[in-house]
Protein backbone atom coordinates (compact mmCIF):
# COMPACT_ATOMS: atom_id res chain seq x y z
CA UNK A 1 0.00 0.00 0.00
CA UNK A 2 1.58 3.38 -1.27
CA UNK A 3 1.85 5.99 1.79
CA UNK A 4 0.03 9.28 1.06
CA UNK A 5 2.01 12.07 -0.61
CA UNK A 6 -0.59 14.96 0.18
CA UNK A 7 1.26 17.83 2.31
CA UNK A 8 0.26 17.60 6.06
CA UNK A 9 -0.69 21.30 5.56
CA UNK A 10 -3.14 20.49 2.81
CA UNK A 11 -4.56 18.16 4.98
CA UNK A 12 -8.47 18.24 5.96
CA UNK A 13 -8.24 18.60 9.32
CA UNK A 14 -9.86 15.96 11.31
CA UNK A 15 -13.12 16.75 13.25
CA UNK A 16 -13.27 15.01 16.49
CA UNK A 17 -16.48 14.54 18.32
CA UNK A 18 -15.33 16.94 21.05
CA UNK A 19 -15.21 19.54 18.36
CA UNK A 20 -18.49 18.65 16.87
CA UNK A 21 -20.45 19.32 20.27
CA UNK A 22 -18.57 22.26 20.95
CA UNK A 23 -19.39 23.36 17.48
CA UNK A 24 -23.38 22.14 17.71
CA UNK A 25 -23.06 24.00 21.70
CA UNK A 26 -21.79 27.33 20.13
CA UNK A 27 -24.88 27.06 17.31
CA UNK A 28 -27.53 26.86 19.93
CA UNK A 29 -25.51 29.64 21.70
CA UNK A 30 -26.12 31.42 18.92
CA UNK A 31 -29.52 30.74 18.00
CA UNK A 32 -30.67 31.73 22.15
CA UNK A 33 -29.30 34.63 21.79
CA UNK A 34 -30.89 35.53 18.05
CA UNK A 35 -34.32 34.54 19.91
CA UNK A 36 -33.34 37.18 22.78
CA UNK A 37 -32.52 39.84 20.44
CA UNK A 38 -35.63 40.02 18.24
CA UNK A 39 -38.39 38.85 21.57
CA UNK A 40 -36.81 42.38 22.50
CA UNK A 41 -37.24 44.17 19.53
CA UNK A 42 -40.51 42.49 19.15
CA UNK A 43 -41.66 43.94 22.49
CA UNK A 44 -40.53 47.26 21.78
CA UNK A 45 -37.81 47.50 24.14
CA UNK A 46 -40.28 46.69 26.94
CA UNK A 47 -39.17 43.29 28.85
CA UNK A 48 -42.26 43.80 30.96
CA UNK A 49 -44.69 43.43 28.27
CA UNK A 50 -46.42 46.60 28.87
CA UNK A 51 -47.20 49.29 27.56
CA UNK A 52 -43.92 51.19 27.36
CA UNK A 53 -42.52 49.82 24.23
CA UNK A 54 -41.46 52.05 21.36
CA UNK A 55 -41.76 51.02 18.06
CA UNK A 56 -40.31 48.46 16.02
CA UNK A 57 -38.68 51.25 13.63
CA UNK A 58 -37.00 52.50 16.41
CA UNK A 59 -36.27 49.91 18.32
CA UNK A 60 -34.33 48.72 15.56
CA UNK A 61 -32.80 51.88 15.48
CA UNK A 62 -31.44 51.87 18.59
CA UNK A 63 -30.23 47.87 18.67
CA UNK A 64 -28.31 49.05 15.98
CA UNK A 65 -26.85 52.44 17.71
CA UNK A 66 -25.85 49.65 20.81
CA UNK A 67 -24.36 47.06 18.67
CA UNK A 68 -22.37 49.39 17.04
CA UNK A 69 -20.92 51.28 20.53
CA UNK A 70 -20.26 47.95 21.93
CA UNK A 71 -18.88 46.65 19.48
CA UNK A 72 -16.50 49.79 17.81
CA UNK A 73 -16.18 51.30 21.10
CA UNK A 74 -14.55 54.90 20.78
CA UNK A 75 -11.41 53.94 18.55
CA UNK A 76 -8.98 55.05 20.33
CA UNK A 77 -6.15 54.19 18.02
CA UNK A 78 -5.53 52.82 14.54
CA UNK A 79 -5.73 49.16 15.50
CA UNK A 80 -7.13 46.07 13.85
CA UNK A 81 -10.69 45.16 15.33
CA UNK A 82 -10.46 42.35 17.13
CA UNK A 83 -11.63 39.29 16.29
CA UNK A 84 -13.90 38.48 19.01
CA UNK A 85 -15.80 41.25 18.27
CA UNK A 86 -15.54 41.50 15.08
CA UNK A 87 -16.92 38.31 14.91
CA UNK A 88 -19.93 39.50 16.99
CA UNK A 89 -20.73 42.33 15.05
CA UNK A 90 -20.99 40.36 11.23
CA UNK A 91 -23.36 38.09 13.45
CA UNK A 92 -25.55 40.15 15.33
CA UNK A 93 -25.66 43.17 12.64
CA UNK A 94 -26.65 40.97 9.82
CA UNK A 95 -29.38 39.49 12.47
CA UNK A 96 -30.74 42.73 12.28
CA UNK A 97 -30.57 43.69 8.53
CA UNK A 98 -32.20 40.66 8.11
CA UNK A 99 -35.28 42.17 8.53
CA UNK A 100 -35.10 43.83 5.45
CA UNK A 101 -35.67 40.76 3.45
CA UNK A 102 -39.20 41.08 4.60
CA UNK A 103 -39.69 44.83 4.16
CA UNK A 104 -41.36 44.20 0.24
CA UNK A 105 -43.23 45.74 -2.45
CA UNK A 106 -45.68 44.89 -5.51
CA UNK A 107 -44.02 44.66 -8.84
CA UNK A 108 -45.89 43.43 -12.39
CA UNK A 109 -44.58 40.00 -13.47
CA UNK A 110 -45.17 38.11 -17.04
CA UNK A 111 -46.12 34.93 -15.98
CA UNK A 112 -47.01 31.97 -19.06
CA UNK A 113 -50.08 29.87 -17.91
CA UNK A 114 -50.53 26.21 -18.62
CA UNK A 115 -52.48 27.15 -21.52
CA UNK A 116 -49.55 28.82 -23.28
CA UNK A 117 -51.11 32.63 -22.72
CA UNK A 118 -48.82 35.54 -21.25
CA UNK A 119 -50.56 37.31 -17.96
CA UNK A 120 -49.37 40.05 -15.72
CA UNK A 121 -49.72 39.26 -12.21
CA UNK A 122 -48.10 41.26 -8.76
CA UNK A 123 -45.27 39.61 -7.11
CA UNK A 124 -43.43 40.63 -4.40
CA UNK A 125 -40.03 42.15 -4.09
CA UNK A 126 -37.42 43.48 -1.43
CA UNK A 127 -38.36 47.30 -1.10
CA UNK A 128 -36.10 49.34 -4.38
CA UNK A 129 -33.96 51.40 -1.98
CA UNK A 130 -33.49 48.37 0.26
CA UNK A 131 -32.13 46.41 -2.50
CA UNK A 132 -30.05 49.31 -4.01
CA UNK A 133 -28.43 50.35 -0.29
CA UNK A 134 -28.37 47.37 2.06
CA UNK A 135 -25.64 45.74 -0.32
CA UNK A 136 -23.63 49.55 -0.54
CA UNK A 137 -23.80 49.29 3.08
CA UNK A 138 -22.25 46.12 3.35
CA UNK A 139 -19.34 47.07 1.47
CA UNK A 140 -18.81 50.01 3.12
CA UNK A 141 -18.51 48.38 6.41
CA UNK A 142 -16.39 45.77 4.79
CA UNK A 143 -13.89 48.66 3.73
CA UNK A 144 -13.92 50.24 6.74
CA UNK A 145 -12.86 47.28 9.16
CA UNK A 146 -10.52 46.01 6.21
CA UNK A 147 -9.10 49.54 6.36
CA UNK A 148 -8.41 49.01 10.59
CA UNK A 149 -7.07 45.74 9.67
CA UNK A 150 -4.42 47.26 7.41
CA UNK A 151 -2.85 48.81 10.62
CA UNK A 152 -1.59 45.40 11.75
CA UNK A 153 2.08 44.91 12.61
CA UNK A 154 2.55 48.24 11.54
CA UNK A 155 5.80 49.83 13.17
CA UNK A 156 6.25 53.25 11.80
CA UNK A 157 4.20 54.96 14.80
CA UNK A 158 2.85 53.73 17.95
CA UNK A 159 0.81 55.13 21.03
CA UNK A 160 1.66 56.44 24.29
CA UNK A 161 -0.45 56.03 27.44
CA UNK A 162 -2.00 59.59 28.54
CA UNK A 163 -0.63 58.75 32.33
CA UNK A 164 2.91 58.70 30.53
CA UNK A 165 6.02 60.73 31.83
CA UNK A 166 6.22 64.23 29.75
CA UNK A 167 9.30 63.73 28.30
CA UNK A 168 7.73 60.07 27.11
CA UNK A 169 4.53 61.68 25.74
CA UNK A 170 3.95 62.24 21.95
CA UNK A 171 2.04 64.60 19.99
CA UNK A 172 -1.87 65.07 20.51
CA UNK A 173 -3.60 67.18 17.76
CA UNK A 174 -6.57 67.39 19.22
CA UNK A 175 -7.59 68.67 23.38
CA UNK A 176 -9.06 65.63 23.91
CA UNK A 177 -6.33 64.57 26.50
CA UNK A 178 -8.11 61.58 27.31
CA UNK A 179 -6.56 59.69 23.70
CA UNK A 180 -3.25 58.69 23.93
CA UNK A 181 -0.68 60.70 22.06
CA UNK A 182 1.52 59.36 18.69
CA UNK A 183 4.95 59.15 18.46
CA UNK A 184 6.81 58.61 15.29
CA UNK A 185 10.60 58.40 14.70
CA UNK A 186 12.69 61.38 15.70
CA UNK A 187 13.11 62.14 11.43
CA UNK A 188 9.03 61.59 10.65
CA UNK A 189 7.53 58.63 8.56
CA UNK A 190 9.24 57.10 5.88
CA UNK A 191 8.56 58.52 2.48
CA UNK A 192 6.71 54.96 1.66
CA UNK A 193 4.50 54.87 4.85
CA UNK A 194 3.86 58.45 4.37
CA UNK A 195 1.77 57.82 1.19
CA UNK A 196 0.61 54.45 2.97
CA UNK A 197 -0.40 56.31 5.62
CA UNK A 198 -2.54 59.64 2.53
CA UNK A 199 -3.52 56.32 1.02
CA UNK A 200 -5.37 55.15 3.74
CA UNK A 201 -7.24 57.83 4.82
CA UNK A 202 -8.44 58.47 1.24
CA UNK A 203 -9.92 55.19 1.54
CA UNK A 204 -11.44 55.81 4.39
CA UNK A 205 -12.81 59.07 3.49
CA UNK A 206 -14.91 57.58 0.54
CA UNK A 207 -16.67 55.74 3.01
CA UNK A 208 -17.03 58.87 5.01
CA UNK A 209 -18.62 60.56 2.20
CA UNK A 210 -20.33 57.86 1.00
CA UNK A 211 -22.08 56.56 4.06
CA UNK A 212 -23.23 60.83 4.78
CA UNK A 213 -24.55 60.82 1.32
CA UNK A 214 -26.86 57.62 1.87
CA UNK A 215 -27.43 59.39 5.18
CA UNK A 216 -28.97 62.51 4.43
CA UNK A 217 -31.03 60.98 1.64
CA UNK A 218 -32.61 58.78 3.99
CA UNK A 219 -33.12 61.50 6.69
CA UNK A 220 -34.71 63.91 3.87
CA UNK A 221 -37.52 61.34 2.92
CA UNK A 222 -38.35 60.76 6.54
CA UNK A 223 -41.45 63.06 7.29
CA UNK A 224 -41.41 65.68 9.53
CA UNK A 225 -43.47 64.99 12.36
CA UNK A 226 -46.40 66.96 14.09
CA UNK A 227 -44.71 67.53 17.30
CA UNK A 228 -41.88 69.39 15.83
CA UNK A 229 -43.69 71.26 13.58
CA UNK A 230 -45.72 73.01 16.56
CA UNK A 231 -43.13 73.84 18.72
CA UNK A 232 -41.98 75.88 15.96
CA UNK A 233 -42.04 79.59 15.75
CA UNK A 234 -44.04 81.52 13.75
CA UNK A 235 -41.50 83.01 11.53
CA UNK A 236 -38.08 82.93 10.54
CA UNK A 237 -37.11 86.03 11.89
CA UNK A 238 -37.88 84.73 15.14
CA UNK A 239 -36.34 81.60 14.76
CA UNK A 240 -32.84 82.44 13.50
CA UNK A 241 -32.65 85.80 15.73
CA UNK A 242 -32.48 88.95 14.80
CA UNK A 243 -28.76 89.28 14.21
CA UNK A 244 -28.37 85.63 11.29
CA UNK A 245 -31.98 86.50 10.19
CA UNK A 246 -30.29 90.04 8.88
CA UNK A 247 -27.33 88.44 7.70
CA UNK A 248 -29.24 85.97 5.57
CA UNK A 249 -31.41 88.35 3.73
CA UNK A 250 -29.01 90.76 2.96
CA UNK A 251 -28.94 91.76 -0.87
CA UNK A 252 -25.44 90.40 -1.29
CA UNK A 253 -24.89 86.84 0.37
CA UNK A 254 -22.12 85.04 0.51
CA UNK A 255 -22.06 81.89 2.56
CA UNK A 256 -18.34 81.98 3.53
CA UNK A 257 -18.65 85.55 4.34
CA UNK A 258 -21.79 84.50 6.54
CA UNK A 259 -19.98 81.62 8.33
CA UNK A 260 -17.04 84.04 9.30
CA UNK A 261 -19.02 86.07 11.03
CA UNK A 262 -20.83 82.60 13.20
CA UNK A 263 -19.42 81.26 16.33
CA UNK A 264 -18.18 78.19 15.36
CA UNK A 265 -15.70 77.27 18.02
CA UNK A 266 -17.33 74.68 19.83
CA UNK A 267 -19.64 71.75 19.11
CA UNK A 268 -22.90 73.28 21.08
CA UNK A 269 -22.52 76.46 19.29
CA UNK A 270 -22.40 74.52 15.72
CA UNK A 271 -24.99 72.30 16.76
CA UNK A 272 -27.13 75.24 17.95
CA UNK A 273 -27.09 77.16 14.25
CA UNK A 274 -27.97 73.76 12.81
CA UNK A 275 -30.93 73.76 14.85
CA UNK A 276 -31.93 77.25 13.98
CA UNK A 277 -31.04 76.65 10.19
CA UNK A 278 -33.23 73.78 9.73
CA UNK A 279 -36.02 75.13 11.80
CA UNK A 280 -35.97 78.41 9.29
CA UNK A 281 -36.22 76.11 6.63
CA UNK A 282 -38.76 74.15 7.56
CA UNK A 283 -41.16 77.45 8.59
CA UNK A 284 -40.21 78.62 4.96
CA UNK A 285 -41.33 75.55 2.93
CA UNK A 286 -44.45 75.43 5.11
CA UNK A 287 -45.39 78.99 4.09
CA UNK A 288 -44.51 78.36 0.92
CA UNK A 289 -46.59 75.09 0.63
CA UNK A 290 -49.30 76.77 2.59
CA UNK A 291 -53.03 76.98 0.87
CA UNK A 292 -54.75 78.21 3.42
CA UNK A 293 -54.79 81.78 3.79
CA UNK A 294 -56.56 81.94 6.60
CA UNK A 295 -53.68 79.87 8.41
CA UNK A 296 -51.42 81.81 10.21
CA UNK A 297 -48.23 80.37 9.24
CA UNK A 298 -49.47 82.11 5.38
CA UNK A 299 -49.58 85.54 6.60
CA UNK A 300 -46.21 87.03 6.49
CA UNK A 301 -45.39 90.19 4.85
CA UNK A 302 -42.39 89.02 3.02
CA UNK A 303 -43.32 87.63 -0.50
CA UNK A 304 -43.20 83.79 -2.01
CA UNK A 305 -40.16 84.85 -4.19
CA UNK A 306 -37.94 86.12 -1.16
CA UNK A 307 -39.04 83.68 0.95
CA UNK A 308 -37.97 81.15 -1.41
CA UNK A 309 -34.92 82.84 -2.14
CA UNK A 310 -33.72 82.58 1.91
CA UNK A 311 -35.02 79.28 2.03
CA UNK A 312 -31.72 78.62 -0.96
CA UNK A 313 -29.59 80.51 1.40
CA UNK A 314 -30.44 78.43 4.50
CA UNK A 315 -30.07 75.46 2.34
CA UNK A 316 -26.61 76.39 1.37
CA UNK A 317 -25.62 77.06 4.79
CA UNK A 318 -26.78 73.61 5.95
CA UNK A 319 -24.47 71.82 2.98
CA UNK A 320 -21.52 73.95 4.39
CA UNK A 321 -22.06 72.70 7.60
CA UNK A 322 -23.14 69.30 7.37
CA UNK A 323 -19.21 68.98 4.79
CA UNK A 324 -17.54 70.77 7.34
CA UNK A 325 -18.30 68.94 10.24
CA UNK A 326 -18.98 65.53 9.91
CA UNK A 327 -18.68 64.45 13.42
CA UNK A 328 -21.37 66.80 14.56
CA UNK A 329 -23.86 65.15 16.65
CA UNK A 330 -27.90 64.98 15.61
CA UNK A 331 -29.74 68.02 15.18
CA UNK A 332 -33.48 68.37 16.79
CA UNK A 333 -35.00 67.58 13.23
CA UNK A 334 -33.01 64.94 13.00
CA UNK A 335 -33.79 62.96 16.47
CA UNK A 336 -36.97 64.39 16.29
CA UNK A 337 -37.39 62.17 12.81
CA UNK A 338 -35.79 59.25 14.00
CA UNK A 339 -37.95 58.56 17.22
CA UNK A 340 -41.01 59.62 15.26
CA UNK A 341 -40.30 57.07 11.84
CA UNK A 342 -42.70 53.88 11.98
CA UNK A 343 -40.96 53.14 8.66
CA UNK A 344 -38.70 49.47 9.47
CA UNK A 345 -36.40 50.05 6.14
CA UNK A 346 -36.02 53.86 6.58
CA UNK A 347 -35.14 53.26 10.45
CA UNK A 348 -32.40 50.61 9.26
CA UNK A 349 -31.16 52.55 6.86
CA UNK A 350 -30.12 55.77 8.89
CA UNK A 351 -28.92 54.07 11.77
CA UNK A 352 -26.99 51.58 9.74
CA UNK A 353 -25.12 54.25 7.51
CA UNK A 354 -25.30 56.54 10.65
CA UNK A 355 -22.93 54.14 12.66
CA UNK A 356 -20.54 53.84 9.41
CA UNK A 357 -20.43 57.97 9.16
CA UNK A 358 -19.72 57.82 12.28
CA UNK A 359 -16.99 55.12 12.71
CA UNK A 360 -15.17 56.58 9.16
CA UNK A 361 -15.06 60.17 10.71
CA UNK A 362 -13.52 58.83 14.12
CA UNK A 363 -11.21 56.93 11.81
CA UNK A 364 -10.39 59.68 9.79
CA UNK A 365 -9.30 61.74 13.04
CA UNK A 366 -7.02 59.04 14.60
CA UNK A 367 -4.95 58.87 10.59
CA UNK A 368 -5.08 62.71 11.32
CA UNK A 369 -3.65 62.40 14.35
CA UNK A 370 -0.55 60.22 13.16
CA UNK A 371 -0.58 62.52 10.04
CA UNK A 372 -0.08 65.46 12.42
CA UNK A 373 2.34 64.00 14.56
CA UNK A 374 4.44 63.17 11.41
CA UNK A 375 4.53 67.04 10.63
CA UNK A 376 5.54 68.20 13.92
CA UNK A 377 9.23 65.81 13.60
CA UNK A 378 9.83 67.35 10.57
CA UNK A 379 8.66 70.78 11.53
CA UNK A 380 8.66 71.48 15.64
CA UNK A 381 7.85 74.72 15.54
CA UNK A 382 4.56 73.38 14.73
CA UNK A 383 3.36 72.86 17.94
CA UNK A 384 4.43 76.52 19.44
CA UNK A 385 2.40 77.77 16.56
CA UNK A 386 -0.49 75.60 17.28
CA UNK A 387 -0.35 76.48 20.86
CA UNK A 388 -0.91 80.37 20.26
CA UNK A 389 -2.78 80.49 17.26
CA UNK A 390 -6.65 80.88 17.69
CA UNK A 391 -8.75 78.01 17.70
CA UNK A 392 -12.19 79.59 16.67
CA UNK A 393 -14.16 76.96 14.38
CA UNK A 394 -12.48 74.32 14.72
CA UNK A 395 -14.06 71.52 16.09
CA UNK A 396 -12.19 68.23 17.46
CA UNK A 397 -13.87 65.60 15.81
CA UNK A 398 -14.18 67.70 12.24
CA UNK A 399 -11.86 68.15 9.16
CA UNK A 400 -11.99 72.01 10.04
CA UNK A 401 -12.28 74.08 7.25
CA UNK A 402 -13.56 77.07 8.34
CA UNK A 403 -11.55 80.37 9.62
CA UNK A 404 -9.06 79.61 12.40
CA UNK A 405 -7.62 76.33 11.32
CA UNK A 406 -4.78 74.39 12.37
CA UNK A 407 -1.43 74.20 10.06
CA UNK A 408 -2.37 71.06 8.33
CA UNK A 409 -5.60 71.88 7.40
CA UNK A 410 -7.15 73.23 3.84
CA UNK A 411 -9.12 76.12 3.91
CA UNK A 412 -12.19 76.54 2.32
CA UNK A 413 -12.91 77.84 -1.17
CA UNK A 414 -14.89 80.98 -1.75
CA UNK A 415 -18.18 79.22 -2.41
CA UNK A 416 -18.79 81.81 -5.33
CA UNK A 417 -16.44 79.07 -7.09
CA UNK A 418 -18.35 75.95 -5.72
CA UNK A 419 -20.64 73.31 -7.46
CA UNK A 420 -22.44 70.96 -4.99
CA UNK A 421 -19.28 67.89 -6.20
CA UNK A 422 -17.22 70.11 -4.67
CA UNK A 423 -18.64 70.71 -1.26
CA UNK A 424 -19.87 67.27 -0.48
CA UNK A 425 -16.32 66.29 -2.33
CA UNK A 426 -17.24 63.66 -4.80
CA UNK A 427 -14.47 62.89 -6.83
CA UNK A 428 -15.00 59.14 -8.08
CA UNK A 429 -12.89 59.10 -11.39
CA UNK A 430 -10.02 60.40 -9.06
CA UNK A 431 -9.89 57.54 -7.26
CA UNK A 432 -7.99 55.06 -9.69
CA UNK A 433 -5.11 57.75 -10.54
CA UNK A 434 -3.01 57.28 -7.70
CA UNK A 435 -2.06 54.49 -5.68
CA UNK A 436 0.37 53.94 -3.29
CA UNK A 437 2.62 51.28 -2.41
CA UNK A 438 2.13 49.92 1.18
CA UNK A 439 4.31 47.71 3.30
CA UNK A 440 1.46 46.02 4.93
CA UNK A 441 -1.19 45.74 1.94
CA UNK A 442 -0.99 43.98 -1.02
CA UNK A 443 -2.17 45.99 -4.68
CA UNK A 444 -5.10 43.70 -5.38
CA UNK A 445 -6.26 44.94 -2.08
CA UNK A 446 -6.07 48.82 -2.57
CA UNK A 447 -7.43 48.16 -6.30
CA UNK A 448 -10.54 46.34 -4.64
CA UNK A 449 -11.24 49.02 -1.96
CA UNK A 450 -10.77 51.88 -4.81
CA UNK A 451 -13.25 50.12 -7.21
CA UNK A 452 -15.96 49.47 -4.38
CA UNK A 453 -15.49 52.70 -3.12
CA UNK A 454 -16.04 54.86 -6.68
CA UNK A 455 -18.76 52.04 -7.88
CA UNK A 456 -20.82 53.08 -4.31
CA UNK A 457 -19.78 56.88 -4.54
CA UNK A 458 -20.92 56.83 -8.62
CA UNK A 459 -24.42 55.61 -7.29
CA UNK A 460 -25.00 57.41 -4.14
CA UNK A 461 -24.06 60.98 -6.00
CA UNK A 462 -26.14 60.79 -8.38
CA UNK A 463 -29.15 60.52 -6.27
CA UNK A 464 -28.22 62.82 -3.81
CA UNK A 465 -27.46 65.37 -6.30
CA UNK A 466 -30.58 64.89 -8.04
CA UNK A 467 -32.52 65.75 -4.84
CA UNK A 468 -29.84 68.94 -4.16
CA UNK A 469 -29.65 70.02 -7.95
CA UNK A 470 -31.58 73.46 -6.57
CA UNK A 471 -28.73 74.08 -4.48
CA UNK A 472 -26.27 75.57 -6.58
CA UNK A 473 -23.63 76.77 -4.27
CA UNK A 474 -23.04 80.15 -5.96
CA UNK A 475 -23.49 83.46 -4.92
CA UNK A 476 -27.26 85.12 -5.60
CA UNK A 477 -26.00 87.52 -7.48
CA UNK A 478 -24.99 85.67 -9.87
CA UNK A 479 -28.28 83.89 -10.59
CA UNK A 480 -30.73 87.04 -9.92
Amino acid sequence: MEASTTPIDEQEPVVTDNDHASLVKLKRHELEQMKDRFAKLLLGEDMSGGSKGVSSALALSNAITNLAASAFGEQHKLAPMPEDRKKRWRREVGWLLSVTDYVVEFVASQQTSKGGSNMEVMTTKQRSDLRMNIPALKKLDAMLIGCLANFKNQNQFWYVSKDADESEKGVQRSDKWWLPTVKVPPEGLSEESRKWMQHQKDCVNQVLKASMAINAEILAEMEIPENYIDNLPKNGRESLGDTIYKNITVDLFDPAQFLSTMDLSTELTVLDLKNKIEASIVIWKRKMNQKDSKSSWSSSIVSMEKRELFEDRAETILLLLKQQFPGLPQSSLEISKIESNNNVGHAILESYSRVLESLANTVMNRIEDVLYADKVAQDPSLVAKKRTMSTRGVLDESNGQVSGQTPDQTPTRSPTSMTLSDVMGWSVDDQTTSSASSPNVEDKETEKYQSKSAKILARTKNSYMEKLEAYKLRSPTTRH
